[in-house]
């Protein structure tokens, strides 16, 4: 049986017509004589998405019993017996109620797809699991109710439904999405322009990496090697040197003149050493092609310009930026440059952009890290010069041009033997004096055609040919050995030097230097590893790259850093001349591991003296505030005592209620004092439960007079995921605190709507308000905003009710009530297996 297939109707937000859209389609797939029915549709009393199910045949739900409560759920049983063509399914990551078949509706329609049915459903870019914490960044909601990627991925079909956050606001405020109740709320909190406008480019990315994806699985498929521009990605050749940054600017203009253009920084070095660029230099680099919205690629290759092609044809470049070669003019005797090679070989599909610098002409100023090898193309010239060099001009002198003497012949031959000292080194510059010395005697040397040498003095002659060639050979090559080494040492000098400083001044984490270490020798992985004995398992530290190696027996490349730590490289071999460098680097990772440790010891010794600190501010705070209920009772005390004065029974009642009500502030005080040493400390505990916000905000207005209160908590609430304890002090702190600050005669209103995952409780006062650049400072502990009488507190209650509040996995904030005022909303999350009725 053919499995079906999945079209996914993708949104932005909720509200956007992923349902509606949806509908739409199975109208069209009835209207065509396909048999289509409505699997699982939720309207949310929406009259538009309502009037779009008349006319398609509803599966009828499976109902089912859950703490009190009946909820229907999809019923897969009865859609498999019904068996249709096309099943509409809404609500991709909802999760089924306990007692389902499957745990999450995805899982649902995976039945349905295997049953060979076609299924058509929706989702939130917002409930894709891999952009939780992206999500959570901007709204500050995390998503309970996910779906992996991977189930969206598999999708036939994906459609992206969009809509402009100014025309979803409009909706929202004409009552299509959400009921009148929750229009404010929502337009306030998640529905904020900034939201939207942020949801909306995650959609709009994540749709075209899927389009990606199936651009380039279609190229996999039938062979398609050609570069098709259907997105403008620009590759920029980089070699390290100061030019590089210039490269990024010209490129990062060519992407802005095209829509969605994309920038790929790639640096390619040899595989046979250290690389030959400044170390200091790329990281400058990297981080301005990722403060241009670009990316940094480090590969590997011997040759740069195939490198280069093959990474651009990979990527599906259509652009590659590539400056003017330093080199000076003499320099492309070697061969014609990277850049025009690139050109060349690039090809009609890809664009090759030759961008003019201050460096062109200039020389290589590059340190060169290839140690004392002159190259393979080098010793090829040197050895072909050498030895093929001597025969094609014994041949030239021999028979086109005129006897030019013994002496004139031994010095081209001479000038021979040096050229393949400077190309190849001494190996190749012997054979060229041995091959020389050879023809000199057999073409040029009476008696010619025998090896016998009959003056004397050409005797002479040639030994003193093959000495000149021999020192004249050592001397260029031990001359250029001594540059390459010092071009090393430079080399080594630099990437040290920068590696100390950055170090030194703590702008390097373990995981940066140890990529700094990966790019620098071009492997594969590398991993810190430790052990704290000699018989205990290695544990990594700290790793970047794919597969790290977990004991140093695995890794191509151990440096071991003291007894019981080990930097492990995966990738190849590395010279032993590399190593000298290795283990500086090693060294580093373990003071960068060790300050790291540190500097976690030091945050921890913060704590308690901000700890030492807050228990200083308390003394001082409270010498006053806790003194002055405890003098009300001793004077009211001490006065129902006294047998001099006979009290009435009001005179009494008063000190009475005196007392008491020194006391309860006392109790409150001291309350509020004892819950910010246990938020300080850390000792909060929360016993997180489910429970109903109705049945603990009435409790928490114990405190505030009956009268000073409007309460609206609708019964349809989802019940929250809370300690039901913290979340009544948190509520009576910020209920006393909007009391306390209302005008005479004003009520404050304390309402609750469900929001996404979260229920928020908004209490609202028309007080005097409070300036945006103080709303987080009222917060804090000991702070009390303008000319608040020391009478009234000492600043703990809203520093107390924000620490339960986030105890809890909940938040508090202030915002500016509509006319005049401030409102506190307090958002706590909703129970994990409850219905969210709120978010489609």
């Amino acid at each position: 049986m053919a499995r079906g297939k999945l079209r996914i109707y993708l949104g932005a937000a909720p509200g956007v017509g992923k349902t509606y859209a949806m509908l739409s389609e199975g109208h069209r797939r009835v209207e065509r004589g396909t048999d289509c029915v409505v699997a699982f549709v939720e309207h949310h009393d929406r009259p538009r998405t309502e009037v779009m199910l008349h006319g398609l045949e509803q599966v009828p739900r499976k109902e089912l019993a859950y703490r009190g409560s009946t909820f229907t759920e999809m019923d897969v049983d009865a859609v498999l017996a019904r068996r249709p063509q096309v099943a509409l399914v809404d609500e991709l990551p909802h999760t089924n109620i306990p007692g389902s078949r499957n745990t999450k509706r995805w899982q649902d329609i995976e039945e349905l797809l295997a049953a060979g049915i076609d299924v058509i459903s929706t989702v939130n870019i917002q409930h894709l699991e891999s952009l939780g914490d992206v999500v959570e960044s901007i709204t500050g909601v995390r998503q309970q109710e996910t779906v992996p990627d991977e189930v969206v991925r598999r999708a036939d079909q994906i459609e992206l439904v969009d809509m402009s956050p100014e025309a979803l606001r409009r909706r929202m405020a004409h009552g299509n999405i959400y009921k009148p109740d929750k229009v404010d709320a929502a337009l306030s909190n998640y529905f904020r322009p900034g939201n939207l406008t942020a949801l909306r480019e995650l959609a709009l990315l994540w749709v075209a990496d899927r389009v990606d994806e199936y651009l380039n699985a279609y190229r996999r498929e039938h062979r398609v090697s050609t570069i098709w521009g259907s997105r403008e990605r620009i590759v920029v050749g980089l070699t390290g040197g100061p030019e590089g940054r210039t490269l990024i600017r010209r490129a990062a203009r060519l992407a802005e003149k095209g829509a969605g253009g994309e920038v790929l920084a790639v640096y390619i070095s040899r595989s046979d050493g250290l690389t030959a660029a400044s170390p200091k230099e790329l990281a400058v680099q990297r981080t301005l092609v990722e403060d241009l919205g670009g990316t940094f690629h480090h590969v590997v290759g011997d040759d740069i310009p195939a490198a280069l092609l093959d990474f651009a044809r990979g990527v599906n470049a259509t652009q590659i930026v590539l400056g003017v070669s330093r080199r000076r003019s003499w320099q492309y005797v070697f061969g014609p440059g990277v850049g025009a090679t690139v050109a060349r070989e690039s090809g009609p599909d890809l664009d090759v952009h030759l961008i003019t610098h201050d460096e062109a002409g200039k020389g290589r100023g590059l340190p060169v890290a290839r140690g004392a090898r002159l190259g393979r193309s080098r010793v090829i010239w040197g050895w072909a010069v050498g030895v093929l060099g001597p025969a094609l001009l014994t041949w030239l002198l021999t028979s086109a041009t005129p006897d030019v003497g013994l002496a004139n012949d031994m010095l081209l031959f001479l000038t021979l033997t040096v050229a393949a000292a400077l190309l190849g080194g001494l190996f190749p510059a012997l054979a060229s004096a041995v091959v020389g010395s050879l023809l000199l005697n057999w073409y040029f040397t009476p008696p010619v055609h025998t090896l016998t040498i009959a003056d004397p003095q050409n005797i002479v002659a040639i030994a003193i040919f093959v000495g000149v060639a021999v020192s004249v050979a050592s001397v260029v090559d031990l001359a250029a050995r001594r540059t390459h080494q010092a071009a090393r040492l430079r080399a080594e000098s630099e990437i040290l030097s920068f590696l100390a400083g950055n170090v030194l001044r703590g702008e390097t984490t373990l995981e940066a230097l140890l990529e700094r270490v990966r790019e620098t020798f071009g492997m594969e992985s590398v991993a810190l590893l430790e052990r704290t004995g000699e018989t205990a398992p290695w544990t990594c530290a700290g790793s970047v790259g794919p597969r790290p190696a977990g004991i140093p027996e695995d890794a191509d490349v151990d440096v071991p850093v003291g007894d019981h730590m080990a930097l492990s490289l995966r990738g190849r071999v590395l010279p032993a001349a590399d190593r000298r460098v290795l283990a500086a680097f090693a060294a580093q990772a373990a003071v960068v591991l060790d300050r790291q440790r540190l500097q976690s010891e030091a945050d921890r010794a913060k704590e308690l003296a901000e700890g030492n600190r807050i228990r200083t501010a308390l003394l001082a705070a409270v010498s006053h505030d806790l003194r002055t209920p405890l003098a009300g009772i001793k004077a009211a005390v001490t006065s129902l005592r006294s047998d001099d004065v006979e009290w009435s029974e009001q005179d009494r009642a008063d000190l009475l209620q005196a007392i008491e009500e020194g006391a309860d502030r006392l109790d409150h005080l001291v309350g509020n004092l004892l819950d910010m040493s246990r938020l300080q400390t850390g000792t909060v505990t929360p016993i997180i439960r489910e429970t109903d916000l109705d049945e603990v905000v009435p409790m928490a207005l114990g405190g505030v007079p009956e009268d000073s209160v409007d309460l609206d908590i609708p019964e349809t609430l989802p019940m929250v995921h809370v300690d039901r304890g913290l979340l009544e002090r948190a509520v009576a702190n910020v209920v006393e605190n909007a009391v306390k600050y209302s005008p005479p005669g004003e009520r404050v209103l304390v309402s609750a709507s469900a929001l996404a995952d979260r229920v928020e409780l908004r209490v609202v006062d028309r007080g005097p308000g409070v300036p945006d650049e103080a709303k987080d400072r009222i917060f804090e502990p000991f702070q009390r905003y303008g000319d608040a009488p020391r009478g009234v507190g000492v600043g703990l209650g809203l520093a107390v009710a924000r620490g339960f509040a986030e105890a809890v996995g909940g938040m508090l904030r202030a915002e500016d009530t509509p006319g005049g005022g401030l409102t506190m909303v307090l958002a706590v999350p909703t129970a994990p297996d409850r219905l969210s009725v709120a978010v489609t």
